[in-house]
């Protein structure tokens, strides 16, 4: 994406020449992946246990759910996805012959540290009609899902994936993300300065021209970002460089090409700004995960 400049005489200002894909970006860098574990009848009661770094997705494409969880009890009783992108116990209970429900765990790469999955709520209820043109995706996997057959599986967890996509599609365009990353890119001004930091992150940033990306005053600009993302814009541009860069070294790249990939001078300011960020050098994060290489 390649912004267009016009300059008057008062003020520069940015518009973007083509319509901003407002996820393509970390999606291509910070992988998800989702795997069915349920297909069929949900009958009685079923605890969910919280598994480490997974999160999980329930499809109901037919009959009653009563959910249960820390602080929260609904009947759902219409056609619905339930989404938990974080470990989280819970519980439901159906009656008579049960639920019809397609199931899977859900896994972001670095669960902890993926900035998607930062920036989503502990909990998603939606129901499916609300998934705009998602229907002949759902229609493939519940066929997929309840009738398998050769690859199945396969298929239907890759379909599950893009139902994520969907729902992530369905929370920025509908406002339903307070603070974090995802309440930054449903924000008319903000997504155009994170998506450009996002397309272009070894770009050397300032506050000036990231408030020319939002069409604002430094400080309107500063003010508003906090309060919607939560962490200043430098904070922010930090904490995903370092990010981006966890992911670059489990690729076995080499400090130098890490340092220049995320915009760092050399591999000494990258090093200091690692520390800064996660607490240890970056040789030594590396060392301690060395099952992310191969041998």
């Amino acid at each position: 994406m390649k912004p267009v400049l016009f300059v008057s005489d008062s003020s520069m200002f940015i518009a973007m020449s083509t319509k901003l894909d407002r996820l393509d970006a970390l999606l291509s860098r910070f992988a998800l992946s989702a795997e069915m574990f349920h297909s069929g009848p949900l009958c009685g009661l079923t605890e969910f246990a919280p598994l480490p770094g997974v999160g999980q997705l329930h499809l109901v494409r037919r009959g009653a759910v009563v959910v249960m969880h820390e602080h929260y009890a609904a009947r759902i009783d219409v056609p619905s996805l339930l989404f938990y992108p974080r470990p989280m116990a819970h519980r439901f209970v159906t009656e008579g012959q049960g639920a019809d429900m397609a199931c899977a765990n859900v896994r972001f790469a670095d669960n902890d540290r993926h900035p998607i999955a930062l920036g989503l709520p502990s909990f998603v209820v939606l129901p499916l009609g609300q998934l705009s043109g998602c229907d002949a995706v759902l229609e493939v996997l519940f066929g997929e899902a309840f009738a398998p057959r050769c690859g199945s599986r396969q298929l239907v967890n890759r379909l599950f994936e893009v139902v994520l996509i969907y729902i992530l599609r369905a929370l920025i365009d509908g406002g339903r993300v307070e603070q974090g990353v995802l309440a930054g890119l449903a924000d008319a001004r903000l997504c155009r300065a994170l998506v450009a930091m996002h397309e272009d992150i070894a770009r050397p940033w300032s506050l000036p021209l990231l408030a020319q990306y939002a069409g604002q005053s430094r400080t309107q600009f500063a003010n508003h970002f906090k309060r919607v993302v939560g962490i200043t814009p430098g904070e922010y541009l930090t904490s995903h460089r370092m990010r981006v860069a966890q992911s670059l070294l489990r690729e076995g790249r080499s400090l130098e090409q890490v340092a220049a990939a995320v915009g760092y001078s050399g591999q000494s300011a990258f090093s200091r700004a690692f520390i800064d960020t996660l607490g240890v050098a970056p040789s030594t994060w590396r060392r301690a995960r060395p099952s992310a290489f191969p041998d």
